[in-house]
C-alpha cells in the first residue's frame, strides 16, 4: 500500500513534474502539514484547554490546584502534545529516509524526556508551595530535600537523553558514572556540603525560615527568608539581602534570636555612669524626702529600723558618719530603680531583673539595668528602653546624684569665667 508521500509524488508526477522535484515537494508538504498540525495542537492545548483549565482552577476554593497552576505544571504538560505528534509522524514524514526518521524520533523523544523532568520539577515546586502554607513549615523546611530530588531527577534525565540519542542502554552510563565519582564530587562539592549541612540544620532545628539570625563575619543581621541546599538568604534590617553558604552555619558560629522570640521577653542591658563625687551618706532630711517616694517608702522604713537596731546592738557612735551602718543616696537610688522597673507595665515580671554596680572606672560608677521587656517588636522595644532611661536621667537629681560626662567647651568657658571673677575680686 503506497504511503502518503508516494500518493502526493504520483499526483505531482502526473502533473508533469520530474521525479526528484516531485519527491522533494511531496516530502516538504508532509513535513509542513505535520508542523502545522503540531502548531495547531499547541494552540488548542495552550490557548483553549489550558486557559479554560486556568479559569476553572482559579474558581475553585482549594489552594493546591492554584499552586500547580502557578508553578506551570499544566503548561509544561501541554508542551508534550506537539512533541507526541512529531514523534508519531516521523514514519509518515520520512518513510524511506531511515536516518531522518530515527533522528526525528530520538530528538522528539529526548524533548519529551526533558519535558517529563520539568513537569516533575514543577510538581515538586508546587508541593513545596503547598507545604509552606502549613503550620509545620515554620519549624521544618523541605526546600533542601526538594532540591536534592530535583538534582537526582535531572541526572537521571541526562542519562536517559544520552542513552536515547546514542542508542545505548542507560546501564552503560550508570556503570561509567562510578568512575566519575571524583569529578562529580569536585563539581558538586558545594551542593554536597550544603546538603549535609542542611540535614544537620534541620535535624538539630538550628535555623529555619523566619528566624532572626546574626552572622557578623558575613554582615548578616536580619530574618531568614530562604533556606536551600547551597545558600541561606537573610533580609537584613536595612532591607538588603545577604546570601550565606549553608555549610558556613555548621563550620562557623552564628547567633539565632529565636529563643528570645519564643521566651516572650527581650533583654534590656544598659548602664549609666554616676559621678562618684555625688555619692554620699543620707542625712535625716534626705531620708524624710525619700519616704515620700512611692517605690521607696517601705524600703526606707524597714532599712532604717534594721540599721538602727544593728548600731544600737553594737554600741555605734552615730555622731561619726563612717561608724556602723548608714544608708546612701546611691543605695536608695538602686532600690528605687528596682521598684520602678517591677511596677513598669512593659517590663516582663517573671524574668531576671537586676540593678547592679559594675566596676568603677575613670568615667564614674556604672549602674547597669538588666531586665526584659514584654514587647519584642524592635521599634516598641527601643521606645520602652528610651522611656526608662529618660526617667532615670531625670530622677537622678532627686537623689543628689549627678551623671558623669566629659567636660564640654561650655564647661571650660564657665570655669574660665569663674576664675576670672575670682581674680577680679
Amino acid at each position: 500500500m503506497p504511503n502518503l508521500i508516494e500518493l502526493i509524488q504520483n499526483t505531482l508526477t502526473g502533473w508533469g513534474l520530474g521525479g526528484g522535484l516531485a519527491y522533494f515537494l511531496s516530502t516538504a508538504s508532509v513535513v509542513l502539514v505535520v508542523i502545522l498540525a503540531s502548531g495547531l495542537a499547541n494552540f488548542i492545548t495552550k490557548k483553549l484547554i489550558l486557559r479554560a483549565l486556568s479559569k476553572f482552577v482559579k474558581a475553585t476554593t482549594t489552594k493546591w490546584d492554584d499552586a500547580f497552576l502557578e508553578n506551570r505544571v499544566f503548561d509544561r504538560i501541554a508542551h508534550i502534545v506537539p512533541a507526541l505528534i512529531v514523534y508519531g509522524s516521523a514514519s509518515i514524514m520520512f518513510p524511506e529516509l531511515d536516518l531522518l526518521k530515527v533522528l526525528t524520533q530520538r530528538l522528539s523523544l529526548s524533548y519529551m524526556i526533558l519535558l517529563g523532568a520539568l513537569v516533575i520539577s514543577s510538581i515538586l515546586n508546587a508541593f513545596a508551595t503547598i507545604y509552606m502554607t502549613w503550620e509545620v513549615a515554620k519549624e521544618n523546611t523541605i526546600s533542601p530535600y526538594v532540591q536534592v530530588v530535583k538534582i537526582i531527577v535531572f541526572i537521571i534525565t541526562g542519562i536517559l537523553i544520552l542513552s536515547n540519542l546514542m542508542d545505548r542502554s542507560p546501564w552503560i552510563f550508570l556503570s561509567g558514572f562510578g568512575a566519575m565519582t571524583a569529578v562529580t564530587l569536585l563539581v558538586f562539592k558545594d551542593t554536597i556540603l550544603g546538603f549535609v549541612a542542611s540535614i544537620q540544620l534541620a535535624a538539630n532545628n538550628m535555623v529555619r525560615r523566619g528566624d532572626w539570625i546574626e552572622i557578623p563575619q558575613y554582615g548578616a543581621d536580619g530574618d531568614v527568608i530562604e533556606v536551600s541546599i547551597n545558600t541561606i538568604k537573610v533580609r537584613n534590617w536595612d532591607k538588603t539581602i545577604t546570601t550565606i553558604p549553608t555549610y558556613s552555619l555548621i563550620s562557623d558560629s552564628f547567633k539565632n534570636w529565636r529563643g528570645m522570640s519564643e521566651s516572650g521577653g527581650r533583654r534590656i542591658k544598659r548602664h549609666i555612669n554616676i559621678d562618684m563625687n555625688s555619692i554620699k551618706f543620707c542625712d535625716r532630711e534626705m531620708l524624710d524626702r525619700f519616704r515620700k517616694i512611692r517605690h521607696l517608702k517601705e524600703y526606707i522604713e524597714s532599712r532604717e529600723k534594721e540599721i538602727e537596731e544593728f548600731n544600737k546592738a553594737n554600741n555605734i557612735d552615730p555622731t561619726v558618719k563612717v561608724n556602723g551602718r548608714r544608708q546612701t543616696n546611691i543605695g536608695a537610688f538602686r532600690e528605687y530603680l528596682k521598684g520602678y522597673l517591677r511596677n513598669h507595665p512593659k517590663i516582663h515580671g517573671s524574668m531576671t531583673l537586676l540593678v547592679r554596680h559594675l566596676n568603677p572606672r575613670e568615667n564614674g560608677l556604672p549602674i547597669e539595668i538588666y531586665a526584659f521587656s514584654n514587647d519584642q517588636v524592635w521599634a516598641n522595644y527601643e521606645d520602652i528602653q528610651a522611656d526608662i532611661f529618660d526617667h532615670i536621667l531625670a530622677a537622678l537629681p532627686e537623689f543628689g546624684l549627678r551623671i558623669f560626662q566629659n567636660p564640654s567647651g561650655r564647661d571650660f568657658r564657665h570655669l574660665i569665667k569663674e576664675l576670672g571673677d575670682d581674680q577680679s575680686d
